[in-house]
């Protein structure tokens, strides 16, 4: 029995060739996503604000801006809509009572779903969740440190595992994944909010993206101690290419499950399926085209010194042929 492969064993790409047009392709995204995250901005969920959330279910699709207009009317705060994927079904976001107590909130929710129902015929109410700035803050900080400790935490055991150069490539990568992600949903604020599921998506992604690179750096190192006269740049490309198969199978088998996720999961998964899925793409073409290539930029070089128990003092092995065309 055959088994299914997506790649053949025997690949001989040039990835480090084209490293300097990736080099090129991911600084202008990370700047275009720096951009979108800085002047379009996210839209952060009641998780992060804060406020009173509130989910409107209409027999048919309403205008947005008619809602606004007519929630706006009640004075009672200004009020953030937006749709999901079923566009009979909006989301209500509203500040917080002055008094913040529950039956205040109740009130404003009961005042806003009545005055709903009477607008738009057959408009239900579905739920209201609420959450209060000093919790929402809290929230924001811990995100943050999570995010913070498990960059720094994969750059220690990369730098202890491997080489320095390894542990700064590792980092500049999961960066890079970072920013595309944000930009992402800085681009598409209008569709998604960015909440806790956002936030383990990302976590996921970085715990999936150092995985992945962490199987083509201990190849890239064993090849390194294998091949001593061989270029580093051959290196790479024998270390990419040998891994190649297991990279492409295992994200194309993660993706498959995400996006059966995404079309039965409902809006409550889109946001963090959505993330997964950028994640996966973005994270294996940054261990290919980023994380491998730049370990030629910071001067990494093959490890001159043979293995323990390996050949003898003197000997040399070399590798197999590799046709190189010269950037």
């Amino acid at each position: 029995m055959r088994l299914l492969k997506l790649v053949p064993d025997n690949t001989n790409l040039k990835f480090v060739s084209l490293r300097k047009w990736a080099f090129g392709l991911t600084l202008m995204l990370s700047l275009i996503a720096v951009g979108l995250v800085t002047f379009r901005g996210l839209n952060m969920g009641v998780d992060f604000v804060g406020g009173v959330l509130m989910e409107e279910n209409f027999k048919t699709a309403p205008s947005i801006e008619a809602v606004r207009s007519e929630v706006d009317s009640l004075g009672v705060g200004e009020a953030s809509i937006q749709s999901f994927s079923d566009p009979k079904t909006l989301s209500i976001r509203l500040p917080l009572p002055n008094s913040g107590d529950e039956e205040a909130t109740n009130r404003l929710v009961k005042k806003v779903s009545d005055d709903l129902a009477i607008k738009f015929p057959g408009a239900t109410f579905s739920k209201y969740d609420t959450i209060t700035g000093k919790v929402s803050d809290e929230l924001i900080t811990r995100g943050v440190l999570a995010v913070g400790l498990a960059i720094l935490g994969i750059a220690l055991f990369t730098v202890v595992r491997f080489e320095w150069q390894f542990g700064v490539s590792t980092v500049v990568a999961i960066v890079h994944d970072l920013l595309m992600t944000l930009g992402f949903f800085a681009l598409m604020r209008n569709d998604f909010e960015v909440d806790l599921n956002i936030v383990a998506a990302v976590l996921t992604i970085i715990s999936y993206s150092i995985n992945d690179k962490i199987v083509i750096d201990d190849r890239i190192r064993e090849n390194m101690r294998r091949y001593r006269k061989m270029d580093m740049r051959d290196i790479i490309d024998l270390s990419v290419n040998e891994t190649l198969p297991r990279t492409v199978m295992t994200s194309v088998t993660i993706l498959l499950a995400l996006v059966a996720m995404l079309i039965l999961g409902g809006h409550v998964l889109r946001g963090f399926t959505a993330a997964m899925i950028l994640g996966i793409v973005v994270g294996t073409y940054s261990s290919i085209y980023v994380s491998s290539s730049l370990l030629i930029t910071l001067g990494l070089r093959a490890d001159p010194a043979p293995r323990k128990g390996g050949l003898q003092d003197g000997a040399e092995r070399v590798g197999p042929k590799v046709e190189r065309k010269f950037d």
